[in-house]
Order: structure tokens, then C-alpha cells, then sequence
């Protein structure tokens, strides 16, 4: 009896996994995974740029110093915001206006803070002083926004002195004041002695893009409005790109990356592709059957569903610059790229950390094609160990 209870219990668990490989939905098999802090929630604020590239350098420091998982850094992005709206606001009243003020931003905004200010623990300034338990930013950007074009009137004809004081004060109000120095776990820090502490060379970082407008191998401006630092990036052919981002993650290294999510194929329960209509739409026509059913649609015309492997678009450097010359394809949010998984079908998807919370069947998680890459990358920021050296060679990086 007892060996044909456990023949009945064998039995089931197989039944349960062969309905549970066959149901359509993604299967994918780990190929690598970089170490990545847990996931954060920006909430209701455009930072995005900041929770990303702060948990890029979070995974730097991780993989520097080897960290174990008890010791990982959570550090401030609300530091770093603080000091990027300041920073902002002043080159605001240089060129007269004409910057966009609001809460965007780019990978080397992070990069300037750090090298000139420091960061902090989270704990040392979550930035929370507005009465929430969550970030939420519409009030502070407006408010700022109200108060730095009050300045720019410049209604006694001569900037006072007292502006800039009064914006600091604005900013301390919502996000907390600076600290000047800080006590964690043991011993007292500044905030750039802490950012030493981590041992990360910020020199060390690139930033790349690709489009065919410009020339290749060289480095420009990041042309879109959140770029108020005027960050450049080194332009890459296409495969270049995406070599290097297959390096990087092969041999233990993460991607701070920048894109576009405003695509329908970019779900909000985890999965981004890039559909390939016409092929859906083909298939579609057999409505009814079970091609019809595992795409999820129901009748010609209905809208398949993306949480399972459907055909994807064959993405062209060409492809790719028309989205971004008819503003398909525009800065939109940024994310980190930590590993790379295949999907049952051997399709390469990216393993990608976003800043929605735990949110989404994979918690917070994201698993992106690799036509999506790229298809929606704006551009991305490595460690120059992280670039192939032929690629370094025609860059002309040591």
C-alpha cells in the first residue's frame, strides 16, 4: 500500500510539471546572474536614472570588494537628487531658462555627484520628510520649478545673494538636510569618506549609445532633454552595443541602462519584446485554434497577449534610428541589466532590476528580449573592463 501511495504521489508531481511546462507562458533558464541589491521603489518621482545608476554602482561595490548579501550597500538616492536639483538650478539661471527643469536626469549626473560630493546610506537620508512613507515628487517639483522662475525674472534687477540659500532650505524641507558628517555602524564618515570607502573608481565608467546620424567611434552629447549635465557617450555601431553588453554580463559585470518602456510590447508583469504585428496578425487569422489559443487572442483583430513567446521584429541599425527620428523611441526609464536568461524556445532575453517596487509576476524583476535592446536602448554605462579589448582598440581606451 505504502509503495503504491508513493507510485500515486510520483505520478502527480510529474502530471503537475509536465501542466505547468505546457501552459504556454515563459519558461526561462538562467544562462548568468551578477549580483544586484534589492529592488527599490521610486514611486511617484522621474528618478529613475538615479535608482538605477545607484544600484549599478551598488553592484560595483559588491563585486570590487566581494561582498557577501549581509554586507551589500543601500545607499541615499535621495542624496543624490538633493544635490542634482541644486546643482540643476544654477545652471537653470546661467543659460536663462533654457534647460529643462524637472526630474530627469542621466547616468553621468550620478557620476558628478559622487565625484563631488559623496553619498550616504540610505538610512543616513531616506529623504522622506514630506509626511509620506513613499517618494512622491509632484509637489517639490512644482514648487521649485514656481521658485527658480520667480528668480529668473530677477525683479531687482541684480540676483540677491539669499536665492540660492532658499532653494537649499526648499530641498532640505522635502528631502532632508545634507549631512556635513554621519556615524554608520561604528565610525563617523563625510559623505565623500564613505564614497571612498567603497573602493569605486568613477573614472573606470563609459557611457555608449548607437545611432547612424552619428559618427561611429566617437564620443557626443546624449541628445534628449533630461541630459542638462550634457553628458557624452561614446556612438557604437549596433552589434558593438550589444557585444559589449553580452561581455559585461558574461564575465560578472551589471549594465546601467536607459530606455524606452512606452512600448506596448514592454509589459508591466515582467516581460518586454518587440511583436512582430504582422506575423501575430497572421496567425490570428486562425482564431479558434489552439495557435490562436497559446497567443492568447480570440477573434481577428483582439490583442495577443505578451506573457508568452510570440514572433519579434528583426531589429536594424536603420529600424532603430527611425524610432528615435520619429519620437518612438525616446528617454524614457532607466534600469539595470545584471544577467542573461533563455527562454524555452532558446531565445535570448536580458535579466533586467527595475524601480517599480516589488511589483509584477517576478517581483520587481523584468526579463527583456534581446530584440528590445536593441530595438529601445538610448544608451548605457559599463566599467571599461567590461569592453571587449578590440572594441576598446578602435575607441582608443586603454
Amino acid at each position: 500500500m505504502k509503495k503504491l501511495l508513493i507510485l500515486f504521489a510520483v505520478m502527480l508531481i510529474s502530471i503537475s510539471a509536465f501542466a505547468q511546462n505546457n501552459d504556454g507562458g515563459f519558461k526561462f533558464t538562467v544562462v548568468k546572474e551578477n549580483p544586484v541589491t534589492s529592488v527599490k521603489n521610486q514611486a511617484s518621482t522621474g528618478t529613475c536614472w538615479c535608482f538605477s545608476s545607484l544600484s549599478f554602482i551598488e553592484s560595483e561595490a559588491i563585486r570590487i570588494n566581494k561582498l557577501k548579501e549581509a554586507d551589500y550597500p543601500d545607499l541615499s538616492e535621495m542624496f543624490v537628487v538633493s544635490h542634482a536639483y541644486a546643482d540643476k538650478a544654477k545652471k537653470y539661471i546661467r543659460v536663462d531658462g533654457a534647460l529643462n527643469f524637472a526630474q530627469g536626469s542621466s547616468f553621468g549626473d550620478l557620476i558628478y555627484v559622487l565625484r563631488d560630493y559623496g553619498i550616504v546610506p540610505n538610512e543616513v537620508m531616506p529623504g522622506l520628510n514630506y509626511g509620506t512613507d513613499r517618494h512622491m515628487h509632484g509637489e517639490l517639483i512644482a514648487g521649485l520649478k514656481g521658485y527658480m522662475d520667480g528668480i529668473l525674472k530677477n525683479p531687482n534687477r541684480k540676483l540677491s545673494t539669499a536665492w540660492y540659500p532658499g532653494l537649499q532650505g526648499i530641498l532640505a524641507a522635502y528631502l532632508g538636510p545634507i549631512p556635513e558628517t554621519f556615524n554608520y555602524k561604528g565610525k563617523e564618515y563625510t559623505p565623500k569618506s564613505y564614497f571612498e570607502s567603497l573602493n569605486v573608481n568613477l573614472d573606470d565608467y563609459l557611457d555608449f549609445t548607437s545611432w547612424t546620424h552619428l559618427s561611429y567611434y566617437e564620443k557626443h552629447p546624449v541628445e534628449v532633454a533630461d541630459n542638462w549635465r550634457w553628458e557624452q557617450a561614446y556612438n557604437i555601431p549596433l552589434e558593438d552595443m550589444m557585444t559589449i553588453i553580452d561581455y559585461a554580463v558574461e564575465n560578472g559585470y551589471t549594465v546601467a541602462w536607459a530606455s524606452d518602456v512606452s512600448e506596448q510590447g514592454f509589459t508591466r508583469n515582467g516581460i518586454a519584446l518587440v511583436p512582430d504585428m504582422d506575423a501575430i496578425k497572421k496567425q490570428a487569422e486562425e482564431a479558434g485554434s489552439d495557435q490562436a489559443h497559446w497567443l492568447g487572442i480570440t477573434a481577428p483583430g483582439a490583442r495577443p497577449n505578451f506573457d508568452k513567446p510570440v514572433p519579434e521584429l528583426a531589429i536594424t541599425p536603420e529600424l532603430r534610428q527611425q524610432g528615435y527620428e520619429e519620437k518612438n523611441t525616446t528617454d524614457d526609464h532607466g534600469m539595470q541589466i545584471y544577467g542573461i536568461a533563455k527562454d524555452q524556445n532558446g531565445n535570448k532575453f536580458y535579466m533586467v532590476k527595475n524601480s517599480w517596487g516589488e511589483t509584477g509576476k517576478y517581483k520587481g524583476f523584468w526579463y527583456v528580449s534581446e530584440a528590445y535592446v536593441r530595438y529601445k536602448t538610448m544608451d548605457f554605462m559599463v566599467h571599461k573592463d567590461a569592453i571587449p579589448k578590440d572594441i576598446k582598440k578602435k575607441l582608443g581606451i586603454k
